[in-house]
């Protein structure tokens, strides 16, 4: 799946919930329950995201040229907020994640239930993954 068919899945998921505000602050703390367990010893200062209110965790490895991320937070919406990018980026190519662009927040108004704090941490989030994708397609160029 693309990261726009992804992103439209998602976009697709929220508007069953037709705008209700508590519906979807309850939808995103249960998809970050259901985030895959990130191990014990990654959760470590070097693994924090910088500029999250939150704690938050996140790691990528690159496998068969494709980047995996695992992370995790103190607070169940931000744990939700990364399991979305983790959903739309994941098992994609570090270009690809480079040169999306993410619009599936605004179309499912993830400004109505979300503050000014985690915006900020979301946009940190993004940031820290595009970065990895960036280190990682680097490293491959280098070695080519």
């Amino acid at each position: 799946m693309t990261i726009d068919e992804t992103q439209r899945e998602i976009i697709n998921e929220f508007s069953l919930l037709d705008g209700d505000l508590e519906m979807s602050v309850l939808y995103l703390m249960e998809l970050g329950q259901k985030l895959s367990p990130m191990k014990e010893e990654d959760k470590v200062e070097v693994n924090s995201v910088k500029g999250c209110q939150s704690k938050v965790w996140l790691t990528a490895e690159l496998k068969q040229e494709r980047l995996h991320f695992s992370a995790d937070s103190n607070t169940a919406i931000t744990k939700g907020l990364v399991s979305l990018l983790i959903r739309v980026f994941n098992g994609h190519l570090p270009e690809e994640i480079l040169t999306s662009e993410l619009y599936f927040m605004q179309k499912i108004g993830m400004d109505r239930f979300i503050g000014t704090q985690r915006s900020n941490g979301f946009a940190a989030m993004i940031k820290q993954m595009k970065i990895y994708a960036l280190a990682f397609k680097t490293k491959s160029e280098i070695q080519a």
